[in-house]
């Protein structure tokens, strides 16, 4: 099989899976100047406010959304406005969440709703504090406290927040982006603390989406990708660890392709088909143009201690397993090593990458062998 091949099916294996999976739905509440647009280009990945596509559901609110990003954020518009126009701006938000739980069946539903307020006010308005305890009964609600920059000031409101008993999963305060202020710098700050109450309010069928598409926890996407990792290996070996003829090698590959692919869109990177061929040949082995399942199997075989010869033409399923699951962990710290550096707006080269990689399945090797004795 060409390497190119086997790329083009990782990439459209990913892509897939990425379809597949039902999309995390946020709904952001907020005045003009609270900073949501800052929040949601520093949480996602793709510059979601800058370049998703906003399309208007009423007029104070905008769907907004991308082409392979598993994620819809419902952006309000109008808080700022006078007592007419807020009570307007709430009636189009229920409707629109009465109208999702109708017209799609669950999948569409708003999964958690950011009730952005500007710490710097310190003030929760009484429709506010009207309006969050009714929408906790549609949805978990998180109030989202941005530009903390009074590290004082923004804890006491938060207490002050908690103690209303409104029902909400928590108050997390936030400075979204990095801060100026003259030679004075201020560090992004609670995004993580975001993440993590947002993963522990919604659903089971929307995390995988969220952890995808959000780019501040690159712990929490190689964590999620480890946990399906281990499932995946033993639902495959599981049965006795049946030794697997050598001919069949190119089974094993292609189970193993599929198992990366997986991996990728956990991690949700953008597609480089570079990355993808320098972490592959770097796997086999191989710095030409052909890989086949028998290359990539034969040449992981020999990194495998005790298993540089195959007996009558079979691999034990435990040798197998054992190649599978050095070569997904690998991976999965080599995903890591890319995000990181894709979402500081970098990139890693081809030399780096073969490099990292083998280095990777190596130490995995190493490891997995350390873990028998």
């Amino acid at each position: 099989m060409d390497i190119l091949n086997v790329v083009k099916e990782v990439v459209n294996l990913t892509e897939e899976e990425i379809k597949k999976m039902d999309p995390i739905n946020i709904m952001l509440i907020g005045k003009t100047g609270t900073g949501k647009s800052t929040l949601i280009n520093n949480i996602f990945r793709e510059n979601l406010a800058r370049t998703g596509v906003g399309r208007p559901i009423t007029k104070h609110l905008k769907k907004l959304s991308k082409v392979g990003v598993p994620i819809n954020l419902y952006d309000t518009r109008g808080l700022e406005l006078d007592n007419e126009v807020q009570q307007e701006v709430r009636r189009e938000i229920e409707q629109e969440m009465e109208r999702l739980k109708e017209t799609y069946g669950g999948r569409d539903d708003i999964h958690v709703v950011w009730f952005c307020i500007n710490a710097a006010t310190n003030r929760l308005e009484k429709f506010e504090e009207e309006w969050i305890r009714e929408l906790t009964e549609e949805a978990p609600v998180i109030v989202v406290l941005t530009q903390s920059f009074d590290k004082k000031g923004s804890a006491m409101f938060k207490d002050y927040i908690e103690g209303l008993s409104l029902g909400i999963e928590g108050v997390q305060r936030v400075i979204a982006a990095p801060y100026d202020f003259g030679d004075f710098k201020v560090p992004a700050f609670g995004l993580e603390g975001l993440v993590e109450k947002t993963l522990k309010a919604i659903p089971e069928n929307a995390e995988k989406a969220f952890i995808n598409a959000q780019k501040v926890d690159i712990g929490k996407k190689a964590e999620y990708a480890r946990k399906w990792t281990r499932g995946f290996i033993a639902e495959t070996f599981m049965v006795g660890f049946t030794p697997i003829p050598f001919a069949d090698a190119p089974i094993l590959a292609s189970s193993q392709v599929a198992m990366i692919a997986k991996i990728t869109s956990i991690f949700g990177i953008s597609m480089d088909k570079a990355v993808i061929t320098s972490v592959l040949s770097s796997a086999a082995g191989i710095s030409g143009a052909v890989i086949t399942g028998r290359t990539l199997v034969s040449n992981l075989l020999k990194l495998v201690p005790g298993a540089g010869t195959i007996v009558g033409g079979l691999i034990s399923g435990g040798t197998a397993a054992l190649i599978t699951t050095a070569l997904g962990f690998a991976y999965i710290e080599v995903m890591v090593k890319v995000a990181e550096r894709e979402y500081q707006g970098g990139k890693m080269g081809d030399t780096e990458l073969t490099k990292l990689m083998r280095s990777e399945i190596e130490k995995q090797l190493k490891l997995l062998k350390e873990r028998k004795k």
